[in-house]
């Protein structure tokens, strides 16, 4: 009997046990039903950066700032995924394939070849694309115009500030006759660069000689075609696979004696560069998340005109001009030195 009584009340403690816990784990689901209802709720957007170099990962981080300051909060106000292409047009293809089929809200493209895979992929699906760091939307497709985009696409365009990078040149090398340029022949917005540095270069008697080439296996080769050309000096343009892979570039410039002159404050810092006329590329991130935010918010992406950023700043790295035995000129006294900012 004593027995049985103490089975019995095993039983009862046991099955009080199982039971009191009941209506945590009834509690816990409900939390997790209303984590997931909450979840589906947020705004999606997708984040695609063509490659990792710094002026793009600049791009990005000034991206998330805007979003956040129009309200769009990762995990808060909004779910954002960010895939980095890593410089390959087919990641980059299937990245805004992979969005468009998640159903995403928005994709934001840092760079033109994403911004075009992100665009190609998105619009027959009617996903808005704005985009970063774009030097000329129009050539790239991405827009009819830069007032009235009319694509279901629009964002911030770059456009550097040529008169001042050749005025910077000509005043750091006095003596100098050609610039070379290398770049990527698929890459819309270098071709378009080259073009107005070409146009703005007769005002300064330079001749540009430039070497297209089609990917990364090409950087070292057509570096060297430049050097046998007998340049003076090398201006780099936004090209994302040359900056993808400028210490290639450096490795046979620097033992040649030509100093390279960069597009953005990073290749100077940090790339090897001399001095650059600099974009602000986080102030250009902010715009674009700004923009973004303003079109999941209700503004019409059919008639936002793309913006477009063209201030400037000087800067030098005193290290780099070492290298090259160059004095830096009286009317660049006032530039930042980056030398060891990086």
């Amino acid at each position: 009997m004593k027995r049985f009584v103490g089975i019995m009340v095993g039983l009862v403690v046991l099955a009080s046990f199982f039971f009191a816990g009941s209506p945590v784990s009834a509690q816990d689901d409900d939390a997790v039903a209303a984590t997931a209802a909450a979840e589906a709720n947020l705004v999606k957007i997708g984040i695609l950066q063509f490659a990792p170099h710094a002026s793009l990962d600049n791009c990005y981080e000034g991206i998330i700032e805007g979003l956040k300051n129009t309200g769009f909060i990762d995990g808060i106000s909004a779910t954002i995924e960010f895939v980095n292409g890593m410089g390959e047009i087919e990641t980059n293809n299937l990245a805004a394939a992979g969005f468009v089929s998640k159903n995403y809200d928005m994709i934001i493209a840092i760079a033109t070849p994403s911004a075009v895979a992100a665009y190609a992929a998105a619009r027959d699906a009617q996903i808005p694309v704005v985009f970063s760091a774009v030097s000329d939307p129009v050539s790239a497709g991405l827009v009819r115009s830069l007032d009235f985009p009319d694509t279901g696409a629009t964002g911030t365009t770059d456009t550097l500030n040529f008169d001042g990078q050749l005025k910077m040149i000509r005043a750091f090398l006095p003596e100098a006759k050609t610039i070379g340029v290398l770049y990527t022949t698929s890459e819309a917005n270098s071709i378009s660069q080259i073009e107005s540095l070409t146009e703005a270069a007769k005002d300064y008697d330079f001749e540009i000689k430039t070497v297209g080439i089609t990917d990364a296996s090409e950087v070292a080769m057509g570096a060297a075609q430049l050097i046998a050309e007998k340049i003076d000096v090398m201006n780099n343009v936004t090209d994302n696979n040359v900056v993808n892979n400028f210490s290639v570039v450096t490795n046979a410039t620097d033992p040649a004696g030509i100093p390279i002159f960069g597009s953005e404050i990073e290749q100077v810092a940090r790339y090897g560069c001399v001095a650059s006329e600099s974009l602000d590329y986080v102030a250009l991130g902010i715009l674009t998340g700004e923009m973004a935010g303003e079109i999941l918010k209700g503004e019409d992406v059919m008639t936002m005109p793309v913006r477009v950023v063209k201030d400037s700043f000087p800067v030098y790295n005193s290290e780099i001009m070492s290298k090259f035995e160059l004095q830096l000129p009286a009317d660049y006294a006032s530039a930042t030195d980056v030398a060891g900012a990086r």
